[in-house]
């Protein structure tokens, strides 16, 4: 245990840690839950299929050919997000059981719950980009406090250098805070845009399915041929 203690001593990024005092412990917890909340948060999105829509854009493209029961098949069992809002609007609008309404409503829930899971831990990572910079000016306050206290203690025989390395110490915290809060701002950024393609996607997706109705199969071309002609009228020539 004093080895470790030893060694993790001697390493520069903790004893700047130590040097900046509890709110650099602080900055230093929320740099690792920001890093474990996008690790998370990217396989989230992974699982979700938010980077997907190869399934769906086919459901789609088959039912607007009429093909309907292929384009239900198409997204069945589907894990992504878009193939089970695609499914949802598909097969209530073949199940008998939902009129246009329930089957709108279906839809809107399925697409609600995979909106809020794309936009899980969003908050946390913007309480992060928030309250680290303002921990780093914290602890830079309190530092300057304490390097001016000791130079009024000191008085006249107050040694400069002792004042710059408390004043460098204290500005330490800001930096920390600021060195969290813009990735944490980054990566909520980046999530964000992805949750409003994936809400653009659903809409789309549950419109193409409600507001332009399949269209019914053509004819066979042989069925069209075989069309009985009009009708002679009496007295003319055949």
């Amino acid at each position: 245990m004093t080895d470790l203690g030893t060694t993790l001593a001697a390493l520069p990024l903790f004893g700047l840690i130590r040097d900046g005092g509890w709110t650099m412990w602080l900055i230093a917890a929320l740099s690792v839950v920001t890093l474990a909340v996008v690790l998370w948060k990217l396989l989230s999105l992974w699982r979700l299929g938010v980077w997907g829509g190869r399934h769906s854009a086919r459901a789609i493209a088959l039912w607007g050919q009429g093909r309907r029961r292929e384009a239900l098949d198409a997204v069945r069992g589907r894990p992504s997000a878009r193939a089970r809002v695609a499914q949802a609007a598909i097969g209530t609008a073949l199940d008998p059981r939902f009129d246009d309404r329930a089957a709108r409503e279906e839809t809107a829930r399925v697409a609600r719950q995979a909106l809020y899971r794309s936009r899980e831990a969003l908050r946390a990572l913007e309480l992060i980009a928030t309250i680290a910079p303002l921990l780093g000016l914290l602890g830079t306050v309190l530092g300057m406090i304490d390097a001016f206290r000791v130079l009024q203690s000191a008085g006249n025989q107050a040694d400069p250098s002792d004042l710059a390395g408390g004043i460098w110490v204290a500005l330490l915290t800001t930096a920390a805070g600021m060195a969290v809060a813009i990735p944490a701002g980054v990566a909520l950024s980046w999530f964000e845009s992805i949750a409003d393609r994936l809400q653009s996607d659903l809409e789309d997706l549950a419109t193409r399915v409600f507001v332009a109705p399949a269209q019914p199969v053509a004819a066979p071309r042989d069925a069209v041929l075989r069309r009985p002609g009009p009708t002679h009228l009496a007295g003319a020539p055949a």
